[in-house]
């Protein structure tokens, strides 16, 4: 482990002369890969130099303590050297989990894919209760947030929403959400006061470049229609909604939110690529062995992943078995500690299945 910090800082410091290189500067293309390059890899090296500085002041307070007769210097020395000591171990942790692989998916934009599940009107307004939690859980990033398509009911909820996320780092945090959720509460429709329990399934797909998933034009039927609104009201006198059938795979994607059917082609076509590339994801991840698979975040979407139960005011993630009495604050968008608790329980899987426990 000490080998490969070594080797990271060491290349740190080479990028560090070559995009200073006025020569490479002058290739806009070629510096701006190093320099990506250098800040992926930067965190680690500023983190191991700390650590190394710590494991310097631990020598020379060890020193202290074999050499010096002073009674008060030496007591300080011991103090410090306590201090040190956890610092030096805490440092350690971090650096074993930034070295850690890497998902290349985590700096992406996602799509979200909400649906209400066994439920019917309830489940579908608990969709809308999801959408909204995540759109406030975005503002709280600066994320933006852009709808896709959704499918409305009479009654304010959805029995589809789609919609994605702009931000910086927005998969590598709400990948974890993917799932079956579940909701117990009393519907406003129940006049005898009885719990009902709804479910709503979220999907979480990182954006897709044209490079990562190719399409071919004859394996794609498209349609257009005319997009339609809630309660099947006219909202558009051309046909500018586009459904697009992938006919290899079954799946099918449509996009009415814009007014231009160009538009809404292009965003349908992004959903769909995102989509085949999380059923290529699914296959390859299928075929890696268990001990090597992490627990957490998975993606089943049959999994029941969290419980929100309104009448206890209670939100339970039974994938770390994490309970938070403050529901209404976690719908309102605050879902931080769940996802930092998923993100640690995660790492601890991966740490354990590559047995990277080793000492510095």
């Amino acid at each position: 482990m000490l080998e490969r910090l070594n080797f990271i800082e060491n290349k740190y410091e080479e990028l560090s002369i070559k995009i200073s290189d006025p020569s490479i500067m002058a290739n806009q293309k070629e510096w701006q890969k190093l320099c990506k390059e250098h800040s992926d890899i930067e965190t680690v090296v500023l983190k191991f130099r700390d650590y190394k500085k710590a494991d310097e002041e631990i020598a020379f307070n060890k020193e202290i303590l074999n050499e010096e007769d002073d009674k008060e210097l030496k007591e300080m020395a011991q103090e410090e050297l306590k201090e040190l000591t956890a610092k030096k171990e805490e440092l350690a942790d971090e650096l074993r989990i930034l070295l850690l692989p890497k998902d290349p998916n985590d700096d992406k934009n996602v799509f979200v894919e909400i649906r209400g599940g066994a439920g019917g009107d309830e489940a579908a307004l608990f969709a809308a209760n999801l959408f909204r939690m995540y759109t406030r859980y975005s503002e709280t990033k600066r994320w933006k947030v852009e709808l896709m398509s959704a499918n409305e009911t009479d009654i304010g909820g959805f029995k589809e929403v789609v919609f994605m996320i702009r931000g910086n780092g927005a998969y590598s945090r709400l990948k974890y959400e993917s799932g079956a959720h579940r909701v117990q509460r009393v519907p406003d429709t129940e006049s005898s006061g009885r719990i009902h329990t709804s479910t709503a399934t979220v999907a979480v797909l990182p954006e897709v470049e044209d490079v990562d998933v190719e399409i071919n034009t004859n394996d794609i039927r498209i349609d257009v229609f005319r997009a339609s609104g809630h309660g099947g009201q006219c909202v558009n006198t051309t046909d500018s909604a586009v459904r697009i059938t992938h006919l290899p795979t079954g799946l099918v994607v449509s996009c009415q939110d814009e007014k231009s059917q160009l538009k809404n082609k292009e965003k349908a076509m992004k959903v769909l690529k995102a989509r085949l590339f999380e059923r290529a994801e699914a296959e390859r991840s299928a075929s890696i062995a268990e001990d090597r698979k992490s627990q957490v975040g998975t993606g089943d979407r049959s999994e029941r992943i969290r419980t929100y139960n309104y009448p206890q005011g209670r939100v339970t993630d039974h994938r770390i078995g994490l309970t938070l009495y403050r529901l209404e604050s976690f719908l309102d968008g605050d879902i931080d500690e769940v996802i930092d608790a998923l993100i640690t329980e995660d790492q601890a899987e991966k740490m354990k299945a590559m047995g990277n426990t080793e000492d510095l």
